[in-house]
């Protein structure tokens, strides 16, 4: 079979919102790390940048990663979970604070399952963090994440198929058919 058949191009997009019931008594330096599965037991560590507050604890950042991957790699994808770790660097010159490293708060994680199953492959839910000690409020980190596949992919498949009748005059066997990339990226996760 020709790879570039059994291949798809694809978006992992992760946004790191905000993050609430924080009870820390010095609010300084505050970073969210997290973990992305890159294959073979391998895995990708990302930092967003620092912030300190007394009240706001917002981020709005986001990650966008463009993939091409086979049938394989995206169902391992939908496998993996992705780690999030509110962290707090220590107040040291740059050099030895990457050597020296950093404080974890609290961490959790989020299935890419999840964003595969929900409707238009996004979420945006509160993750709760699991912290060592005693607090009275429990961290949660909002975080945002969504899958979108390039349009020339579902371009191709809806040619190559012939499965969509026009524009939104769905043919397929769905409860839905409002977005197309989330037909295009369930037909790419099929095995032949």
């Amino acid at each position: 079979m020709n790879t570039a058949q059994n291949s798809s191009s694809f978006s992992c997009e992760i946004s790191i919102l905000q993050a609430i019931n924080l009870e820390f008594k010095s609010p300084k330096n505050l970073f969210v790390r997290y973990y992305l599965s890159a294959g073979n037991n391998e895995r990708i560590r990302l930092n967003t940048q620092q912030i300190s507050s007394k009240f706001d604890f917002i981020w709005n950042q986001s990650l966008s990663l463009e993939c091409l991957g086979t049938h394989d790699s995206i169902h391992a994808l939908k496998q993996s979970t992705v780690v999030f770790e509110l962290r707090q660097a220590k107040a040291l010159p740059p050099l030895l604070g990457r050597i020296l490293g950093s404080r974890l708060l609290g961490r959790g994680e989020i299935p890419w399952e999840e964003v595969f199953g929900s409707p238009n492959l996004e979420i945006a839910k509160w993750v709760c963090l699991v912290r060592e000690g005693l607090g009275l409020k429990q961290p949660k980190l909002k975080v945002g994440m969504r899958v979108r596949v390039n349009k020339m992919e579902t371009e191709m498949k809806r040619k190559r198929c012939g499965i969509w009748k026009d524009e939104c005059g769905c043919n397929c066997k769905m409860d839905y058919c409002a977005d197309h990339d989330v037909f295009a990226i369930a037909a790419a996760m099929e095995f032949s």
